[in-house]
């Protein structure tokens, strides 16, 4: 899928549908600011969320007092709605763009992308996120990433997916990567449905 498909695609999903009937949508996102801490995120450290849409996690990091967070997204409207919940939060950086494609202007200590690279079914749309991913990340720098586990969805918003287990993820991001540590999740949606993922941190060793 081209970028301007892509593009096309969110920003329909984000404008024709309400924050809370998205299947990814949580109210608190509790276990991502876990592995985060978990990981070493101190709120002096710089993090970037990779498809963040209208996620609450900017929310949270903001309120435990994070010093820099940007948010990455394809879709203006998503990044609006977040915004907007924030009108004050002046050390938040707000980035529309297709991660695949973009060029990042500086390095972050943690990149976390909950349910963005698995909708990268292609295997040059992977390899760019990894290269954007190392450009991006810091050496000893963190990645969280989480993605459907092989028993997940095979298909989300319409679109199919790429499921993962920890090694077969590793196996992707390449020895640049080291993972460090890797949990399940069943995630609710607000359909009362279970989806199982996998979320899976790795740090950048080279």
């Amino acid at each position: 899928m081209s970028t301007s498909d892509r593009q096309a695609h969110w920003q329909t999903v984000y404008t024709t549908k309400a924050e809370t009937e998205v299947s990814w949508y949580e109210d608190a996102p509790d276990l991502s600011m876990v592995l985060l801490r978990q990981a070493g995120l101190t709120p002096d450290m710089s993090v970037i969320d990779i498809g963040g849409g209208t996620s609450r996690l900017v929310d949270a990091l903001v309120a435990s007092g994070q010093a820099h967070v940007s948010v990455l997204d394809l879709s203006a409207a998503a990044l609006e709605t977040a915004k907007a919940r924030l009108p004050g939060a002046k050390q938040v950086q707000w980035i529309i763009a297709d991660v695949t494609a973009w060029m990042p202007a500086r390095q972050y200590d943690f990149w976390h992308d909950r349910a963005t690279f698995h909708f990268l079914t292609e295997a040059a749309d992977q390899q760019a996120y990894v290269r954007v991913l190392a450009q991006a990340l810091r050496n000893g720098g963190k990645a969280v990433i989480g993605t459907f586990a092989p028993d997940g969805p095979e298909r989300c918003s319409g679109l199919p997916v790429a499921r993962y287990d920890a090694e077969s993820l590793q196996a992707v991001l390449g020895s640049g990567f080291k993972l460090a540590a890797t949990c399940r999740h069943q995630h609710r949606t607000p359909r009362r449905s279970v989806q199982q993922f996998q979320f899976s941190t790795f740090e950048k060793i080279a």
